[in-house]
């Protein structure tokens, strides 16, 4: 059955006019009937915070519930259903904050869970205190002077707890968006997807550079496996690798050629260049948006299955019933 973004749609969204979250919802629905899987399939679980208030506008079975267990909950989801499609929602202050831990385990143990993270680098929910993301020297309600910590930063995070993806995308960005989450749908794993966006009450600005499609052109580069690492207004620079590190040059100039530019592997297992890639920012250097890092390895919940059926295999009962009958039984008349 075709499905169409429709069949998805439940509610009427209460964020504030312009919030990242209107544009990621849209791009979420038509993710979904791109993919196919039934609304009767699909199971969106998220924490606390604006963004996790997305389970109400999804016409799928949903939970919206405690600070910082979407991925706990989650995961006792896909456990105990392993048919159901489970996505889950999660800002930086509720996924990395007080559900840190949980993002972490889940990311190690492969659980087959399509993690978001809706990263504005603010508490909205809360009205404007600092998160998790927000940088040395952010001024909050929180930080008055500006905070003295430094932030988190979600790829540096999920490579080091060993997860196998991570994608990044712009909420303004739809086409690019929903590929991403396509891409996370089939990857068989933990996928983390970072979406950027803006508060606009509380933080707005925050990703400006690469907000708009111009912006893009200019300070972000799409990354995409097997293809080299060209970006540019007019596709006129590369990386290349110089060291233990990746250069910005510019093709034509000192005999650089296209040949010369990195291609990028984003089913390598080592993710040393794909980490580089990743945690890459301006001005000196583009911000990567696609999937930087996708490799397949056993998921948590396939190996439970399995387990499962072979202990059941080698057992002398499968039932309540026929576990009474390997006892002593009497019959009282």
């Amino acid at each position: 059955m075709a499905y169409t973004a429709q069949d998805f749609k439940k509610g009427q969204p209460r964020w504030c006019p312009g919030c990242g979250d209107h544009f990621f919802l849209a791009s979420l629905h038509k993710a979904m009937a791109e993919i196919g899987v039934p609304p009767y399939q699909t199971a969106v679980i998220s924490g606390i915070g604006c963004s996790s208030r997305l389970p109400h506008y999804m016409a799928t079975y949903g939970m919206n519930t405690i600070h910082g267990r979407a991925a706990a909950i989650a995961t006792g989801c896909k456990v105990a259903n392993p048919d159901l499609t489970v996505w889950q929602i999660s800002g930086d202050g509720d996924g990395l904050a007080i559900g840190g831990n949980h993002f972490i385990h889940a990311n190690r143990r492969n659980i087959n869970l399509n993690m978001i993270l809706l990263n504005n680098r603010i508490y909205g929910l809360t009205k404007g205190q600092y998160s998790p993301t927000s940088p040395r020297g952010f001024v909050s309600k929180s930080s008055p002077y500006g905070t003295v910590e430094d932030p988190f930063r979600p790829a540096e995070l999920c490579f080091g707890a060993r997860g196998h993806f991570f994608a990044r995308a712009v909420a303004t960005d739809a086409p690019a968006t929903i590929e991403v989450l396509k891409a996370a749908y089939r990857h068989q794993g933990a996928s983390v997807c970072e979406i950027l966006q803006n508060c606009v009450i509380f933080n707005n600005g925050a990703y400006d550079s690469v907000y708009s499609k111009e912006g893009r052109a200019k300070n972000a580069i799409y990354v995409e496996h097997g293809k080299p690492l060209i970006f540019g207004e007019n596709r006129e620079y590369g990386l290349v690798q110089e060291g233990f590190g990746l250069k910005v040059v510019k093709i034509g100039e000192n005999g650089i050629t296209e040949q010369d530019i990195l291609v990028h592997d984003a089913h390598c297992e080592d993710n040393t260049l794909q980490l580089k890639l990743a945690m890459m920012e301006g001005p000196d250097f583009p911000i990567a948006l696609g999937v930087i890092r996708d490799v397949a390895a056993p998921t948590y919940d396939g190996a439970v299955e399995q387990q499962i059926e072979e202990v059941k295999a080698k057992k002398p009962y499968h039932t309540f019933a026929e576990l009474l009958k390997t006892n002593d039984t009497w019959t009282i008349e």
